[in-house]
């Protein structure tokens, strides 16, 4: 079973986990110039290290190039990523039920606050 991690905290509800409509699946060495993702309800990217971070680069881009959909983080994202992938245009991130054990949600909340602490926005408004 995997936990779905949004801003309101962790769901274990399959039907939060399901995503409905067409979905593509992307593998963090996917060029996120070349994806087609007319149709898509979803994009799903997967992540499969901590230590990986093109998944972020590859959110980023798509949300450039104008995706609007459900932009899912699926694998080893660790809290203290949580930020940087909502920043980065990931709406959630979907992890197993051992990393969530690892790292409650107690962890992932203190995160969820990741507006807040947008440098960039505080040196706009002065």
């Amino acid at each position: 079973m995997s936990v779905l991690v949004t801003d309101k905290g962790f769901s274990r509800d399959a039907d939060a986990l399901t995503i409905s409509g067409t979905v593509l699946d992307l593998a963090s060495d996917t060029d996120p110039e070349t994806v087609d993702f007319d149709g898509a309800d979803a994009i799903r990217v997967d992540f499969p290290s901590f230590a990986d971070g093109r998944g972020f680069t590859i959110a980023s881009v798509l949300r450039r190039r104008g995706f609007s959909g459900r932009l899912r983080a699926a694998g080893h994202v660790i809290a203290d990523q949580y930020t940087m992938a909502r920043r980065s245009g990931f709406d959630e991130v979907e992890i197993s039920d051992d990393l969530a054990a690892r790292q409650p949600e107690e962890q992932w909340a203190f995160r969820a606050s990741w507006q807040a602490h947008d440098y960039q926005s505080r040196l706009r408004a002065g």
